[in-house]
Formats: C-alpha cells, sequence, structure tokens
C-alpha cells in the first residue's frame, strides 16, 4: 500500500511487512531494513515524515500503511 491514502498532517505512521523481499532488488531489501522491519508480520510506527513516506512508496507492495493519530 502507497502513502497516497495517508493523511500527510497524521503523527504517525504503521507500517507492517507483509510480504517477502525474496527475488526483489538489493535496494528494496534495504529498505525494508531502514524502516527497522526484520520478519514477515513485524509491525513499526515512525513519525510521519516525507522521508519515510518515500521509503514506504518505494517498497508499497511489500507493507501494509496505516496512519495513526
Amino acid at each position: 500500500m502507497q502513502t497516497k491514502n495517508i493523511d500527510p498532517t497524521a503523527k504517525s505512521v504503521r507500517v507492517t511487512y507483509v510480504k517477502s523481499a525474496i527475488g526483489y532488488t538489493q535496494k528494496q531489501k534495504d529498505t525494508i531494513k531502514a524502516l527497522g522491519l526484520h520478519r514477515l508480520g513485524e509491525t513499526v510506527i515512525h513519525t510521519n515524515t516525507p522521508e519515510i513516506r518515500g521509503m514506504i512508496d518505494r517498497v508499497g507492495h511489500l507493507l501494509l500503511a496505516e496512519a495513526v493519530n
């Protein structure tokens, strides 16, 4: 899921790793790690910044992202 559905005024974003990165480029795997995700099903909460939203856009097909107020 990409950040088009996330309200830019939300304080935080909850990101869940839902699909394996096997078969995808190393750059995408590195982005998953940079988001702090290591295992499938793991969830992290980040502040809603343009940088984080850009990272979610890059690997949105592997993640579930939702706004947290």
